[in-house]
């Protein structure tokens, strides 16, 4: 274990910027106002103290983990989805995995039914908040009536002393059909577009980091408009292969889970960063060992039967390398 600490501390100038989704992190308490019900000891689920226990610690020794083979430090910023509130936000990053890393975070409670939101993991002395806000996602149905979905969260701070624009997304899902359900999604990136504008007209070349869980691939309709006549490249495109994804449906994979980030991280001036690196952080402890799903993330339930696993999804992150 040493030997392989004094291997990893060569590429300590790499910082590593996250996504999860963490399928479900709920806390044990009904919400009257959202659809918590199943996630309760007498709901659908029997969600127990024991059980959302384990699952915090299991996610937070994953958070801890990611990037791992490169940087010999936690990552400088996470964004997740699928939280319930700034309760389990605080519970994740107090769980004794993460407990010594001086973590904060920035979450706010969206207007999904379920009570689901993302929010944005930040290593203190690497990074500073200067400016959040969660970005009102309106979207209607043909009949008129509003999907109440998740919001979408942006922090502006600085990393190392240059300023970021990050963006934290869980876009509309495609429970009633993808092509049923695709406009949602364009939504969502022409919203995230016209907030771009705006910081634009105020700020020459800013640096976009834009995460998420996007219910879409790197080639659908959705993800084509976020960076349509945009600075943006997206290196999860070369990430997704037939044996390899970030969520595994029907057996088949699939890369939702991505991080875009603008042209100005392939600057190499002195006090900048500049990319390093793209991955799936899928280690062999978050998969399925056997059965049919083999090799599938190693999920909390599958149906109503609780199998104790992590996430339906693996993290994916990108490396950034800092400028001296």
């Amino acid at each position: 274990m040493f030997l392989s600490f004094l291997k990893r501390k060569k590429v300590n100038s790499l910082s590593t910027i996250a996504f999860y989704n963490l399928e479900n992190l709920f806390d044990t308490k009904d919400d009257p106002n959202t659809l918590d019900d199943d996630f309760t000891p007498k709901g659908f689920k029997k969600w127990s103290e024991k059980r959302y226990k384990s699952k915090l610690y299991k996610l937070a020794k994953t958070i801890s983990e990611i990037g791992k083979n490169s940087s010999d430090s936690a990552p400088v910023l996470v964004g997740v989805a699928e939280v319930e509130n700034e309760m389990v936000m605080q519970d994740l990053i107090d769980a004794e995995p993460l407990r010594a890393i001086d973590y904060g975070f920035v979450h706010y409670d969206s207007p999904d039914e379920r009570g689901i939101d993302t929010a944005l993991i930040y290593h203190k002395p690497s990074f500073k908040v200067l400016h959040s806000e969660p970005i009102t996602l309106l979207i209607y149905e043909e009949n008129g009536v509003r999907d109440t979905t998740r919001d979408i969260l942006y922090v502006k701070g600085e990393l190392n002393g240059e300023e970021l624009h990050v963006f934290v997304n869980h876009w509309p899902s495609r429970r009633d059909g993808d092509r049923e359900t695709s406009f949602k999604r364009v939504k969502a990136a022409e919203t995230i577009r016209e907030f771009m504008a705006r910081i634009e007209s105020e700020i020459v070349d800013p640096n976009y980091i834009i995460m998420g869980d996007f219910n879409d691939g790197p080639f659908e309709d959705s993800i084509k408009t976020l960076m349509a006549e945009s600075t943006l490249y997206n290196p999860m495109e070369k990430l997704l292969t037939g044996e390899r994804g970030s969520a595994n449906y029907k057996r088949s994979w699939l890369l939702f889970d991505q991080i875009l980030f603008s042209h100005n991280f392939f600057n190499y001036e002195k006090g900048t960063h500049s990319f390093a690196h793209a991955n799936i952080f899928d280690e062999k402890y978050l998969k399925e060992i056997k059965g049919k799903y083999t090799g599938s993330p190693y999920r909390t339930y599958v149906g109503r039967k609780y199998v104790g696993g992590y996430s339906d999804h693996f993290p994916v992150y990108i490396q950034l390398k800092y400028n001296k």
